[in-house]
């Protein structure tokens, strides 16, 4: 009752990974492998979402790959080292990248040990890697936003 008449805003994600994923890419993959399954990252362009056989998260897509019998042929539209690591934990399958081009996620990399290490390193002497300070005025509107978020009962 209390979100009825509630405006949303909904803005368009980007992601120059996932954006690769064309419909043609999984023609040429079935074209190869007509027994085979594709399954993208729903940040694909819609007419690759909508050509797949399947869409869903990185966990979805995981479980996707998981569920599927030995000797599967799979072809997967999201980042290449989530499909190499699927191709190394699932070898009974065959698992490809639906982009034979290969385009790696460099902000995926930022969330490598090394790099986690390095800020946690630099929190314990004491200082605050990639620190963003926000302006007071906009602070207690955001907290005002927060605050009703959290106080919406489920």
């Amino acid at each position: 009752g209390e979100l009825k008449g509630s405006r949303i805003i909904l803005w368009h994600g980007f992601c120059s990974v996932h954006k690769r994923f064309t419909p043609s890419q999984i023609e040429n993959f079935r074209s190869q492998h007509p027994d085979g399954v594709v399954v993208v990252h729903p940040e694909c362009p819609i007419e690759t979402v909508s050509a797949s056989d399947a869409n869903g998260s990185t966990q979805y897509i995981r479980n996707f790959v998981a569920d599927l019998p030995s000797g599967s042929k799979i072809a997967i539209g999201t980042e290449i080292n989530m499909v190499a690591r699927l191709a190394d934990e699932h070898p009974d399958k065959h698992i490809e990248c639906l982009d034979e081009e290969i385009c790696p996620c460099s902000t995926m990399y930022m969330i490598h040990p090394a790099y986690l290490m390095d800020v946690l390193e630099r929190i314990v002497d004491g200082e605050i890697p990639n620190q963003i300070k926000v302006p007071k005025e906009i602070q207690e509107g955001s907290l005002m936003a927060l605050e009703r978020m959290l106080s919406i009962k489920k």
